[in-house]
């Protein structure tokens, strides 16, 4: 499989006019690309310096509105400039776009010349440096689902955002109706590929017009950047071939949402320390204490999983969407899902996490519950038997994004790992969510209530 391309690829393609075009990127604080398209001569100019955006950035909504109340960047300070520092070692072909590369950057303070706390990249980046620490490396891998629809974004938003599923029954493993999708999905699958990101596979999923793409477990920066990667050319091939893909979490009431599940393990001298061969279910201490961790702290890192107002409709019974903080062996309706139980693959999936998740902060928030945890030597609870749908509450998930805002404020670990000036420019990013939906007069309130008030 191609790897990403060395500095010296990159001046090869140029010189025979291969390659033209660099995209220079960083993500933001959705789990999006943005940057700059440079001509390729250009950018070997810029590649071990750097190049600048504007701080609004990193303090933007989905939208691209410029929100106030953010610490970090307002109207009054003027909105200056960010330090894009690209890193080479991310530097990979685009294969769909023609003549293309692109490069992932480090976001520079300006003025200080330090890395932006509350970028997201740093943000994982500071998570991984303290399982160094500990002598370990974290290890995931992201599941990302989807659905395609009929048509372009454009064609969709033009006919009223009207939409059709590409197909008309649940296609959960389906090989014939997936056959059909093919146009599609083979070459996402055979780009991404050839751009460098361990793509495994791909099938239906549990409703109509859903898919999921299946990306090899890494060590976690290198899954991020596969994830939102990813995610980035699934959207445009898909456009390519005149459909739409969406990450929505739930697109409508009556069908299942899409997730984005994250298996995660931690490792040392290159095997996995939550395996204990002598231990029940094969699983070390190492992995109770983390464990635990992720289910005592569950509900203050569930805005990182869930950022928006729609995130929070996904969780319903009997949708394979958790709605208690529960963890079980391998069992679907549980928020932690024990994996390979009893062998050198035995990991733990949490399944709370929507689509539109950053995969970047999803997985500094639950490395940082988990190492508290560790630190912590917490004891790990019975696993849960039967359906978690089902049984009496222990624990609910955040049911609403107020809720996971306030447990958010409220986290002293979460305080601890990020620092203050973090949580609070994420719980402004949550409260403009929550403004912003407020203002608006929905389709539901006047079909309900025009005659009927």
């Amino acid at each position: 499989m191609p790897v990403s391309m060395t500095f010296d690829d990159l001046k090869t393609a140029i010189g025979n006019g291969t390659i033209d075009t660099v995209l220079t990127c960083i993500v933001d604080m959705q789990g999006r690309l943005m940057g700059k398209r440079f001509h390729a001569e250009a950018f070997l100019d810029i590649a071990d310096g750097e190049t600048h955006c504007c701080n609004y950035l990193l303090a933007t909504d989905l939208a691209m509105a410029t929100p106030d109340g953010y610490a970090s960047t307002s109207w009054e300070s003027g909105y200056g400039d960010y330090i894009m520092k690209p890193d080479l070692s991310t530097l990979r072909p685009v294969p769909w776009l023609e003549g293309t590369a692109m490069v992932l950057c480090d976001v520079i303070d300006h003025h200080s010349h330090a890395p932006v706390a509350h970028s997201p990249r740093e943000m994982l980046k500071a998570q991984i440096a303290r399982c160094a620490a500990l002598g370990l490396t974290p290890v995931m891998a992201t599941e990302l689902e989807f659905f395609l629809f009929e048509g372009t974004h454009d064609e969709i938003a033009r006919n009223g955002f009207k939409l059709q599923p590409v197909s008309n029954y649940n296609e959960d493993y389906s090989i014939f109706q997936t056959s059909k999708e093919e146009p599609v999905m083979r070459p996402i699958r055979n780009h991404l590929r050839a751009m460098g990101i361990p793509i495994e596979g791909s099938k239906g999923e549990a409703e109509a017009g859903q898919e999921e793409l299946n990306v090899k477990y890494d060590e976690a920066l290198a899954t991020a950047d596969h994830h939102t990667l990813a995610k980035h050319g699934i959207k445009e091939i898909a456009h390519q071939q005149g459909y739409a893909a969406s990450f929505l979490p739930k697109w409508h009431k009556d069908r299942v949402g899409s997730a984005a599940h994250v298996h995660q393990s931690l490792w040392q001298d290159g095997k996995n320390a939550f395996f204990d061969e002598g231990a029940p279910l094969g699983k070390s201490r190492l992995m109770d204490h983390y464990m635990a961790g992720l289910l005592k702290y569950a509900g203050d890192y569930t805005y990182f999983m869930a950022p928006y107002i729609n995130s929070y409709k996904r969780f319903a019974k009997g949708t394979f969407a958790p709605t208690q903080v529960v963890w079980s062996v391998d069992n679907r309706t549980a928020a932690f899902r024990l994996c390979g139980e009893g062998t050198k693959g035995v990991r733990v999936e949490c399944r709370v996490p929507g689509a539109d998740m950053n995969p970047y902060l999803a997985q500094a928030a639950m490395l940082a519950a988990g190492l508290k945890g560790i630190e912590e030597k917490l004891e790990l609870s019975a696993p849960y038997k039967g359906d978690a749908y089902a049984g009496e509450a222990r624990e609910h998930i955040p049911g609403t994004l107020q809720e996971a805002r306030a447990a958010l404020l409220g986290s002293d670990m979460l305080r601890e790992a990020f620092g203050e000036t973090v949580i609070t420019h994420y719980a402004r990013a949550a409260e403009w969510e929550i403004e912003e939906f407020n203002r608006v007069v929905t389709d539901y309130e006047i079909a309900r209530g025009i005659e009927k008030a």
